[in-house]
């Protein structure tokens, strides 16, 4: 269980260029844009590069030092958006903080053991629910993730979150009660093909039976059609 007990350094610079012309020509430059707000200071827009972005994210929820026009200060990101294609950060959202004050912050649930659990091994299919949590700690308190094992899960096992061991100092905000974590259930049974295919032929042969006799052919040509009452009948004519 990570915990962001290191700070990590990132280097911005500030950005004064608003508008979707000047983002993209920043994206095309390796470059993504963000807002540091938070503090009693006002919000002040900025870009990175991509590359450090990446890096700085890689340690979770650590603490980041955000150096920007010489000044120096902790930060965390409070949320970011992504490119629904390939997942890289398209914009940062971060937030400064006080190490003294704890803070709300999201973390990620893991689940080991999966493998292990005996109702996976029958064949059930276990689905994580909850992936991320909200919680409350000081900034160098806020875990990378939490880990839960669930190699003892059996089938038709729901967990809650109240499973969950919280790290000392972290408290979950989430109902540990109401809040789903995991649940393990049977395979869906699927009716097998031949199944089908043997009962729509009995339904074809059912249909054959009950048709009579001459039922069913095709109706005479047209001018084949039989005389009409009175015509070639031997009837009297007037």
């Amino acid at each position: 269980m990570a915990t962001a007990t290191d700070t990590t350094q990132l280097e911005v610079r500030p950005r004064s260029e608003r508008g979707s012309r000047a983002t993209r020509r920043l994206r095309r430059e390796g470059r993504v844009p963000g807002v540091v707000y938070g503090g009693g200071d006002e919000p002040v827009t900025f870009d990175v590069d991509a590359r450090e972005l990446r890096r700085a994210l890689a340690h979770g929820g650590a603490v980041i030092d955000l150096s920007l026009d010489g000044d120096t200060a902790p930060v965390v990101v409070k949320e970011q958006q992504r490119n629904p294609v390939d997942g890289s950060v398209v914009h940062i959202d971060l937030l400064r903080v006080r190490l003294d004050q704890a803070i709300h912050a999201t973390t990620f649930v893991e689940l080991t053991g999966v493998e292990e659990a005996p109702g996976v091994k029958e064949g059930g299919v276990l689905e994580q629910v909850t992936r991320e949590i909200n919680i409350e700690a000081l900034p160098t308190s806020i875990p990378d993730s939490i880990e839960h094992d669930v190699s003892a899960m059996e089938m038709n096992e729901t967990l809650t979150l109240s499973v969950l061991t919280m790290p000392e100092g972290v408290t979950l905000l989430d109902d540990p009660e109401e809040g789903v974590l995991a649940t393990l259930t049977p395979p869906r049974v699927e009716e097998e093909p031949e199944e089908l295919e043997e009962e729509t032929e009995l339904v074809g042969e059912e249909g054959e039976e009950g048709v009579p006799e001459g039922e069913g052919e095709a109706a005479p040509a047209e001018g084949d059609a039989a005389p009409a009452e009175g015509e070639g009948g031997g009837g009297d004519s007037e």
